[in-house]
């Protein structure tokens, strides 16, 4: 799937304009769904009432799609097309947009190997900035982008396919944040798949206690300033990105230095000359396998 420069259209929905109440908040609303769900007849979300105050619910049938918006799990080479798609639209718009936003994560990782998403991936990771979150939530939560995308079927046709910025109104959440760690999501529309995203912000308890370079997120993850800026650029599924600064040191201490190194993974190799992950066919794990070879489940 090959994404076509220059074919996107943006429009709002209706109750496009973010809501500020009283306390600063985006005010809670429902979006027309009914008007961008493509495949299911129903909602698949998983609401769950232990938590009543999450505002982003995962699907009944995994947590790495939104339940509005698909009814099953893609298989493995439908969502490695999907998720290369769904990061080459979001960098568009972002770009467009002027929203300051990089890679993290498991994201950085499959970029550190091969600029593209680890095949095994069922998600994509990215920060933005807090005035970038702001932005966003002013002027493009709840707006649907359409891209007309190329197939890699061997008919090649075009077809059309949506995406949808929706902000989380607990963005603004300022300190650790179970339920509501991720501040926005950018989803697509017609199989659920979605990119997950956070906002790096500045730490004020720790720069109280006298570390002014302190940053975190509501995930947990805690940075230094040098850690993240000055943002790299570089290229990911064909697109310009931006990475953080320190992306060697930030990925041995989120995955271990192994991961960086370790060429067997998730039932995949690297192939050093294609320089990219390819999954092994059964004889060939086996024999690997029987050779001493670890496939460890995750780094």
């Amino acid at each position: 799937m090959r994404l076509h420069f220059g074919v996107l259209s943006c429009y709002l929905l209706s109750l496009q304009r973010t809501v500020a109440s009283s306390n600063g908040r985006l005010a809670t609303r429902d979006a027309p769904f009914d008007q961008v769900r493509e495949i299911p007849d129903r909602s698949h979300q998983d609401a769950d009432e232990d938590e009543p105050e999450k505002y982003f619910h995962e699907s009944t049938f995994s947590q790495h799609y939104d339940g509005r918006f698909a009814d099953k799990q893609l298989n493995y080479d439908e969502r490695r097309s999907s998720l290369t798609a769904l990061m080459q639209t979001y960098v568009s718009t972002m770009n467009d947009i002027g929203a300051e936003t990089w890679i993290m994560h498991g994201s950085l990782l499959g970029w550190y190997w091969s600029r593209k998403t680890l095949p095994w991936d069922l998600d994509i990771d990215v920060m933005v900035s807090e005035q970038s979150i702001h932005h966003l939530a002013n002027y493009y939560n709840m707006t649907v982008h359409t891209f007309s995308l190329t197939s890699n079927t061997e008919d090649g046709e075009n077809r059309s396919s949506s995406y949808m910025l929706e902000i989380n109104p607990h963005y603004t959440n300022s300190t650790l944040d179970s339920v509501n760690r991720i501040d926005a999501r950018w989803i697509d529309t017609s199989t659920g798949l979605f990119i997950d995203i956070t906002t790096l912000r500045r730490n004020s308890t720790a720069q109280a206690l006298g570390n002014p370079d302190a940053m975190m997120v509501k995930d947990t993850h805690h940075y230094n300033y040098d850690d993240i800026f000055p943002l790299r650029h570089s290229t990911f599924e064909g697109y310009p990105v931006q990475i953080p600064y320190a992306y060697a040191e930030l990925l041995m201490e989120e995955y271990g230095a192994k991961a960086l190194s370790d060429v067997y993974f998730q039932n995949h190799r690297f192939d050093l000359g294609m320089g990219e992950w390819v999954a092994l066919r059964y004889a060939e794990f086996v024999r690997l396998r029987d050779e001493g070879v670890v496939f460890d489940a995750k780094f």
